[in-house]
């Protein structure tokens, strides 16, 4: 599917540009950070270099000033074929750090925008535990108020970046009578009563830091407090949009990947005297999938436009979120089966990928919840 109308001739460079970033700098250590379970710290400041972190931020702190969520897209496109999955630097830039932007005041933007458009200052958000996922109301970690600072009592788990965060906004409940009244508190490395447990083994993404995290009366200064400490709910719920549609686009593109490698794989492969293409059965599944992903592709160039305009739903980026993550899971899972045996091998791309794409029904809201939010705008229409 031709998309380059889509772009600027400015992204179209800024996508060559990006693209030799990742094949000089990440390409070379991929399978090492797989290893060694993390991604060096050296790679944040390497790409805050480049101008690569936090592309959104004002000039003043740093930053390009640029706020198309093209750029991004382009990115995220680019890490699919040439970047490491466990490399979160868009949850840096684009997840946890508007955070600071939209609900930061002018000393915490200072403060904090500067050093993370550089990459000194590695973000994370922990607002998982061990008893609760998208059920932010049921969340047990508290923020008791005393006279000049909050004191953070808790736990955390599946913390990306965990390991390798500087700063972590973390959610907790801060109004014993009211379970929807929670705090976003900036805790920075070193405060007393922080503390990381281990680095977490995971199925996929094996080169990306995940960690449980530990907040055993950590006193905060309420200049690290995240604008209202009761309004700390509305504050996550306004960034979940952007939060799906960056999982989306990371979805989708990594169909285009597994598509690609498998296209190449079966018009080599030979079986019975002809190449695997020959089959009408592959031929026919990846016809469908070619359908698929190129269909969903275009509703999520849409939803970037819509986002772009200030018009992304919350409904728009669950149905990009769940249709591309679950197409996602089809895609790679066609993937090994037309790999054959070579498909359960490590060695082999479409191996890490089947297993890569098991979280995307899970993380950023579970396909089942996608569904829920899909539903509450089909029976809430006219209401």
């Amino acid at each position: 599917m031709q998309r380059e109308n889509l772009f600027t001739e400015e992204q179209h460079l800024f996508r060559d540009a990006y693209r030799k970033f990742l094949l000089q700098e990440v390409v070379p250590h991929r399978e090492d950070w797989r290893e060694q379970g993390i991604v060096p710290r050296e790679m944040f400041t390497k790409m805050g270099a480049q101008g690569y972190l936090l592309t959104w931020a004002d000039e003043a702190y740093g930053g390009l000033g640029i706020e198309d969520f093209r750029y991004q897209q382009i990115m995220i496109e680019e890490d699919a074929t040439h970047g490491e999955p466990g490399f979160f630097h868009t949850l840096h830039s684009r997840l946890v750090a508007p955070y600071l932007k939209h609900f930061g005041n002018d000393e915490q933007k200072a403060r904090f925008i500067p050093p993370c458009v550089s990459g000194e200052c590695i973000l994370a958000v922990a607002m998982t535990e061990p008893d609760v996922g998208s059920d932010l109301a049921g969340m047990k970690t508290r923020a008791h108020e005393q006279q000049d600072h909050w004191v953070l009592s808790g736990s955390k788990t599946y913390i990306s970046n965990g390991i390798n965060g500087d700063l972590v906004i973390v959610a907790a409940k801060t109004n014993p009578d009211n379970p929807r009244h929670i705090g976003l508190f900036l805790v920075e490395r070193g405060m007393q009563g922080f503390e990381r447990g281990r680095n977490l083994k995971k199925m996929g993404l094996k080169a990306q830091d995940t960690a449980e995290l530990f907040f055993n009366d950590v006193k905060i200064p309420k200049a690290n407090v995240l604008g209202d400490p009761h309004k700390g709910l509305h504050y996550l719920m306004q960034g979940l949009a952007e939060e799906r549609l960056i999982g989306a686009t990371g979805y989708i593109a990594n169909c285009q990947r597994a598509f690609d490698i498998t296209r190449d794989f079966v018009q080599q492969r030979k079986a019975f005297g002809q190449t695997i293409a020959d089959f009408q059965n592959t031929r026919f599944k990846l016809a469908t999938l070619r359908a698929e992903i190129d269909i969903a592709q275009t509703y999520l160039d849409k939803c970037v436009e819509m986002h772009n305009q200030g018009e992304l739903t919350a409904d728009m980026a669950a149905k990009a979120k769940l249709y591309n993550s679950e197409l996602e899971g089809r895609m790679t899972d066609e993937g090994v089966q037309l790999h054959g045996g070579a498909g359960y091998m490590e060695e082999y791309e479409i191996c890490r990928m089947y297993t890569n794409a098991r979280i995307s029904r899970i993380y950023a809201g579970s396909s089942e919840i996608m569904r829920e939010i899909i539903a509450r705008a089909i029976f809430n229409q006219g209401r």
